[in-house]
Parts: structure tokens; C-alpha cells; sequence
């Protein structure tokens, strides 16, 4: 997997999060990024794969999403690896 492409599955599992708000407000509230820095965060290699983290951390919002992205689950475990190597840079 790609950089890019893991970055990319990282957005799709943040915009998963921002429609639903109770998951939403738990993951900003763990990651301690307020809602008006999503954007600029969202850049960042080191925020995302704290996005994925998130997932990782609850098997079912990793199901949840997965399965409305059609992606498989150990797809996400892939993408942190490759964000967290790129996470330094």
C-alpha cells in the first residue's frame, strides 16, 4: 500500500466519523483536536494514522466502517503501518 493511498483510506475513515456524531465527538475528544482543526490536521501523516488508531481501537466502528467502505478490515492495519512510518517524515 501506498502512502497515498493509505492517506487516503485514513480521509475516507474520517469522513465516516463525521457522520456520526456521537463517534465523532469521542474520537476528537481522545485525540484532544478541536472540530475548527480537522482540516488542518487532516494534512498531517501523524493525525491520521491517530484516525486509524481510532478504528483499530474498536473493533466495531472498524467493522462499521469497513463494511460501508467496502474495504477490507485488514486494510486499515496496513495503513497504519504505512502512515506511521511516514508519520516521522
Amino acid at each position: 500500500m501506498t502512502r497515498e493511498t493509505a492517506e487516503l483510506l485514513a480521509i475516507r475513515a474520517l469522513g465516516y466519523l463525521a457522520g456520526d456524531t456521537e463517534q465523532l465527538a469521542r474520537f476528537l475528544a481522545l485525540s484532544g483536536v478541536a472540530p475548527e482543526d480537522l482540516r488542518t490536521a487532516a494534512t498531517e501523516a501523524s493525525f491520521l494514522s491517530g484516525v486509524i488508531d481510532f478504528f483499530l481501537g474498536d473493533e466495531a466502528v472498524l467493522l462499521a466502517f469497513t463494511a460501508s467502505a467496502q474495504v477490507d478490515p485488514a486494510d486499515v492495519a496496513i495503513a497504519r503501518e504505512v502512515l506511521s512510518r511516514h508519520a516521522a517524515d
